[in-house]
């Protein structure tokens, strides 16, 4: 049971720093504690944990732009940042994991600015059926995080610009554009301000919550361990991951997100496979490579090493399975 709540914000806007904020955070979360932190990031593209960062960016134009590409720990899309976002983490245990809860802080600071919202599915949240927060999660030993964007006035215009949006994923969506998805809620209070927005959510954190919350700063973490982990998350090995020339490629979109599998086979043999999804479960996609290397390049042998896949997860059960079923069909 929750009876402690912690409130921090980051003072910087370096993404690098900011996500090693993050995962210090994570690793630190007491028990019966919850943290919220709230952070933003200049002129930058996020990518999920999963994802095949050529594919999803326009790598030169971000660079032409003195942009820069991050990568985060948990699932879902490529996401733009710049300084008219907010980002937001609510980093618990797993026992104390309320995802209701956690999004009523946002609905409910949205709403005390005068914006009605409503929470879509798993992972958005709308004003007037259009989104401005995309929500993504992550777990690991025993603590989970759920954070996402809250756009008060980003340049929506940098959203097409930088990012790589599939046909498929369009299609599935039934939309033309990115642009036509999202708002800003600039829209809808004029008057609304980064700093309005951060004391409406520490306010209902604690309203919601039922405590008051103690406020701490950078400088109360340990500065050697977030140090560490921002060389991790600034690494080319981090953002880009290996280089890896392959000479099958297969993609399919499911309802959970985008598969892409690419493959090395050497003498019939699948020599080394990289596996690319915006899946909100990366654990997932994570685990598949191993069960394809050193197998034969087959459909069916394929599925087979898939199928030993089980997870009592209702969502992940449904993932194996499908890539499952696919992987037995698709044109090898």
């Amino acid at each position: 049971m929750i009876n402690k709540l912690t409130y921090i914000e980051s003072t910087g806007v370096n993404p690098y720093k900011n996500l090693a904020m993050e995962e210090y955070l994570f690793s630190h979360c007491g028990e019966d504690e919850a943290i919220l932190y709230l952070w933003q990031n200049q002129h930058t593209i996020v990518i999920g944990r999963n994802q095949n960062a050529w594919k999803e960016c326009q790598i030169s134009r971000i660079e032409e732009d003195g942009a820069v590409i991050a990568r985060r720990l948990s699932g879902g899309g490529a996401v733009f940042h710049d300084l008219g976002n907010l980002n937001f983490t609510f980093l618990v245990s797993k026992e104390n994991y309320d995802l209701k809860k956690q999004l009523d802080v946002i609905l409910k600071a949205v709403q005390k600015l005068g914006i009605h919202a409503e929470a879509s599915g798993r992972n958005d949240i709308l004003v007037d059926g259009k989104k401005f927060s995309g929500n993504a999660f992550h777990e690991h030993r025993g603590r989970r995080y759920h954070h996402g964007t809250l756009m008060v006035n980003v340049k929506l215009d940098e959203l097409n610009k930088y990012l790589n949006v599939s046909k498929k994923k369009l299609e599935s969506k039934g939309i033309a554009s990115v642009r036509s998805r999202v708002t800003n809620l600039l829209e809808y209070n004029p008057e609304l301000t980064i700093d309005a927005l951060k004391k409406a959510l520490r306010e209902t954190f604690e309203e919601v919550y039922g405590y008051e919350s103690k406020e701490i700063k950078e400088t109360d973490l340990d500065q050697k361990e977030v140090d560490t982990l921002y060389d991790k998350y600034s690494s080319w090995e981090w953002i880009y991951g290996r280089e890896f020339e392959f000479q099958y490629e297969v993609s399919e979109r499911f309802d959970w997100g985008q598969i892409d599998m690419q493959f090395q086979v050497d003498s019939g043999m699948v020599v080394d496979v990289a596996v690319y999804s915006d899946s909100l479960k990366p654990d997932v996609i994570g685990q598949i490579p191993e069960q394809l290397k050193d197998q034969k390049y087959n459909n069916q042998l394929m599925a087979d090493q898939i199928g030993r896949l089980h997870s009592e997860d209702e969502q992940e059960e449904k993932m194996f399975r499908d890539i499952e079923g696919w992987i037995r069909k698709v044109e090898l």
